[in-house]
C-alpha cells in the first residue's frame, strides 16, 4: 500500500484495534490530555470530537492531528527495525588533502571490522571522522564521498535524527541531565521499547562497570561520574541498547577505561568500528590502519601477521603498565627492580609510610 492508502486505513480503523496493534498511541492521546470514551469509534470521528480551540493550545488542527498521529505510527514502527542489519559495509571514496593533492583511496569496511585512524595530532584525524559521520557526499572541505552498502545514503539517512545510522564517542562526554545512572539508561531503553527493561539496565551498568577503571553505582547521578567512568557508560549504552551500526571512537585510550575489552564489546555486537588513535596496541588490534599526513588519506596497511605476533608483546607490556599504575594509585613505592618486573619476577612492594603536608 502506498502512504495514502496506509493513512486511510489508521483513520478509518476503530481506536480500539489500533490500541491492541499500536499500544504506544495510547500515549499520543495522554500527551495533549484527551480521554477517548468511546475506543469502538475511528481516529477520525474522535477527533470531531475535540475543541478546535483546545487543539489550537497545543499548535494543532483536526487535520494535523490525524497526519502527526500517522507519522507517529509510522516512525515508531521504523524504530522496531534494526538499524544495524540495514548497514553490511560503509566505503570510503578518496577526495584530496589540503594542499588538493587526490586521496587515492576506496575503502570498504564491513560489519564487525575494526579500522584505526593514524596520525600526527592536527594532520586530519577527526575531520575524517566529521565526513563519516556527516555521510558526506562530496560536500565537505575533503571532497570525500561515503556510501552505504555500495550506494549513496538518502537524505532520511543523512539529516534525520531519528534515523541516524552513526554513534560517535568523543573525548569528552558531558552531560546535561542530572538524573541518576539508573534513570538515564531506563529513559533510553524505554524510547527504544525493549522488552524487561529493568534487566536491559542492569546489564549495561555491569558491563560499564567492567570497562570502568572504579566501579559506580546505578544510584549515583551521571554529572558525578568521572570522565572514564562516563566513557565506559556510554561504550555499554552504545554497544548494549544503540541500534547504530557503526561507531566511530576519538581516541579511546584517553577514557580511563579497559579499551582492549570495550573494542572486544562492540566488535562482538558487530558493529563497524572507525576509531582515531596514538596507542599502538589499539592501532594493531584493527583489521587496518588510514594514515592521515596534511588531512588525507596517505597509506592503508592492513594488519600483518607480523604484527599480530607484536601485539602480543605489546599487550604484556600494557598489561605490566597497568599493573605499575595499580601500585601508584593504592599507595604503593615503586622502588623495585624494573628490569625484573618486566622479565615477570614478583615485586617486593613496601607500602608509603611517610606523609608530606602543605
Amino acid at each position: 500500500m502506498n502512504n495514502r492508502e496506509i493513512k486511510e486505513l489508521i483513520i478509518s480503523t476503530p481506536l480500539s484495534e489500533l490500541f491492541a496493534k499500536y499500544p504506544y498511541t495510547m500515549n499520543y492521546f495522554s500527551a495533549i490530555r484527551v480521554e477517548i470514551l468511546n475506543k469502538q469509534r475511528t481516529l477520525a470521528q474522535a477527533v470531531k470530537d475535540i475543541p478546535e480551540e483546545y487543539l489550537e493550545d497545543y499548535g494543532l488542527t483536526s487535520e494535523l492531528f490525524i497526519s502527526n498521529f500517522v507519522s507517529f505510527i509510522d516512525q515508531m514502527e521504523n524504530d522496531k527495525q534494526p538499524a544495524e542489519n540495514l548497514v553490511e559495509s560503509i566505503t570510503i571514496i578518496g577526495g584530496h588533502d589540503k594542499f588538493g593533492d587526490p586521496e587515492k583511496a576506496n575503502i570498504k569496511i564491513r560489519r564487525g571490522e575494526i579500522t584505526c585512524i593514524v596520525g600526527p595530532t592536527g594532520s586530519g584525524k577527526s575531520r575524517l571522522l566529521g565526513d563519516i559521520e556527516c555521510l558526506a557526499q562530496a560536500d565537505t572541505p575533503t571532497g570525500r564521498t561515503i556510501l552505504l552498502n555500495g550506494l549513496p545514503p538518502d537524505d532520511e539517512h543523512r539529516f534525520s535524527v531519528e534515523s541516524r545510522l552513526i554513534a560517535q564517542l568523543s573525548q569528552n562526554m558531558n552531560f546535561v541531565m542530572d538524573l541518576t545512572v539508573v534513570d538515564f539508561i531506563t529513559m533510553h531503553a524505554e524510547s527504544r521499547m525493549v522488552e524487561n527493561v529493568p534487566l536491559v539496565v542492569k546489564n549495561v551498568i555491569d558491563c560499564a562497570n567492567e570497562l570502568a577503571g572504579e566501579k559506580f553505582t546505578g544510584n549515583v547521578t551521571v554529572t558525578q561520574l568521572s570522565g572514564g567512568q562516563s566513557r565506559a557508560l556510554m561504550i555499554a549504552d552504545t554497544a548494549l541498547l544503540s541500534r547504530s551500526p557503526v561507531i566511530l571512537i576519538d581516541e579511546i585510550e584517553n577514557a580511563g577505561i579497559d579499551r582492549k575489552k570495550a573494542l572486544e564489546l562492540l566488535v562482538k555486537k558487530e558493529k563497524i568500528i572507525l576509531m582515531s588513535t596514538h596507542d599502538p596496541m589499539l592501532a594493531l588490534l584493527g583489521n587496518r590502519r588510514l594514515v592521515i599526513k596534511n588531512g588525507g588519506i596517505a597509506r592503508v596497511i592492513e594488519t600483518t601477521p607480523a604484527e599480530r605476533d607484536n601485539l602480543n608483546k605489546i599487550e604484556r607490556i600494557d598489561n605490566k603498565i597497568m599493573e605499575l599504575r595499580g601500585f601508584l594509585r593504592s599507595g604503593e613505592i615503586i622502588d623495585f627492580d624494573i628490569d625484573q618486573f618486566f622479565s615477570d619476577q614478583p615485586p617486593v612492594l613496601h607500602e608509603a609510610n611517610n606523609f608530606s603536608g602543605f
